[in-house]
């Protein structure tokens, strides 16, 4: 079963303000993450892992009239975090899903403590028909 594991990040100076890190700690989170895609990779589980821009760069998509695409920047629903990335991992359980987000929660921060970031999980449905 494939999940998607998605990493929520705080907004604004919150305890994750990685723009008050030193860049020896963005190193390190760096590293880690690095480490663990590694790991992932070895066990056969990464499906697909990518970091996404910060919010300010996001803009909101609706087909006009003409059903070409109205592009804006906002507004966006307020929130205390926002998705700051994902994997998609092939597992045999939830509970194997659960312990993947887990080593990525612990991802390391400022003076290299644990974030202990909230990693929501999701099956990823495979109910829809392909096309081929």
């Amino acid at each position: 079963m494939k999940y998607m594991l998605m990493m929520n990040a705080p907004r604004g100076t919150g305890d994750w303000n990685i723009n008050a890190w030193t860049p020896q700690e963005i190193e390190a989170h760096m590293a880690f993450m690095g480490r663990l895609t590694a790991e992932l990779r070895s066990e056969g589980v990464l499906v697909a892992i990518e970091g996404l821009a910060a919010p300010n760069q996001a803009r909101v998509v609706r087909a006009g009239t003409d059903g070409k695409p109205l592009v804006t920047d906002g507004p966006f629903p307020e929130a205390k975090e926002f998705l700051a990335g994902y994997w998609i991992v092939d597992v045999e359980t939830s509970a194997q899903a659960y312990a993947v987000a887990a080593r990525a929660s612990v991802a390391p921060g400022q003076d290299g403590k644990p974030l202990n970031v909230p990693i929501e999980v999701r099956e990823v449905l495979s109910c829809l028909p392909t096309h081929g």
